[in-house]
């Protein structure tokens, strides 16, 4: 029995490989384009591009950040930048994400800097929309310049804004903890500085772009030699211009 056992084990061994040589190719695998969203948001904010992005070819990802969106039952003004970064970071280690488009939105690019420095090697391309764009040692704070208006929203280590209000249908912006608008993103990785990126400045329809809020980031993106795009639209065109948005997006493998 057993020399007979043996020789089935060999036809068999030798019938897979035949198969698998016969095989077609695997097809290439999609490009992965995580996004993070900005302030206040979660996830949501970017339905609307989601199934565009998917119908381009890409593996979009969504990431809600700790104590926002759906995960505002976490909400807590002990949560900082770095469990912000870590949301990101662990996400990419989990899934094991490589090649990665990282998109960051507004605040969120605060987030995806210090995801790039702790793994600038899962990392493909860095797309700033409309994004704060830090060097190292600054806040969320400095890079906007908006300390007393953060002062005025903030209530027991919560930014709260006048659009924040209790009782709207779902999906809607949540107070954001204070401490990561504070904390001083450490950059210390300088192989984040060779990852590929590009800027997108949306700017309101009628105003210059040296009037928009984000226009020192985008200049601060030119400065490094980074592409800048300008785009007609406020600040949040995945909402009010998602095909136009998902377009441009789609440009950048």
């Amino acid at each position: 029995m057993k020399p007979l056992l043996l020789a089935c084990l060999a036809l068999f061994t030798l019938g897979s490989a035949l198969r698998a040589a016969d095989a077609p190719a695997a097809p290439a695998a999609r490009p992965v384009m995580l996004i993070v969203h900005g302030a206040w948001g979660g996830a949501w904010q970017f339905a609307k591009v989601d199934p565009l992005l998917r119908e381009k070819g890409f593996d979009v990802r969504r990431v809600t950040l700790t104590g926002l969106g759906e995960r505002s039952h976490l909400g807590s003004k002990d949560i900082g930048l770095e469990t912000h970064i870590q949301d990101v970071v662990n996400v990419i280690l989990f899934e094991r994400l490589e090649n990665v488009i990282l998109v960051g939105h507004s605040y969120g690019g605060m987030v995806i800097t210090g995801v790039a420095d702790r793994l600038p090697a899962r990392i493909r391309k860095l797309v700033y929309l409309d994004a704060m764009l830090p060097n190292d040692g600054e806040s969320a704070q400095d890079v906007m310049g908006s300390s007393e208006w953060i002062a005025s929203m903030t209530k027991d280590g919560m930014i709260v804004p006048p659009w924040v209000r209790p009782g709207q249908p779902h999906p809607f912006d949540v107070p954001h903890p204070a401490k990561t608008f504070t904390d001083p993103l450490a950059l210390k990785n300088p192989d984040r500085e060779k990852i590929p990126a590009v800027y997108i400045l949306t700017v309101d329809p009628g105003k210059k772009p040296e009037e928009d809020a984000f226009w020192k980031s985008a200049e601060r993106a030119r400065a490094r030699g980074w592409p800048v795009t300008i785009m007609e639209a406020d600040h949040n065109p995945q909402w009010r211009k998602p095909v136009e948005t998902a377009e441009l997006l789609g440009t950048l493998r």
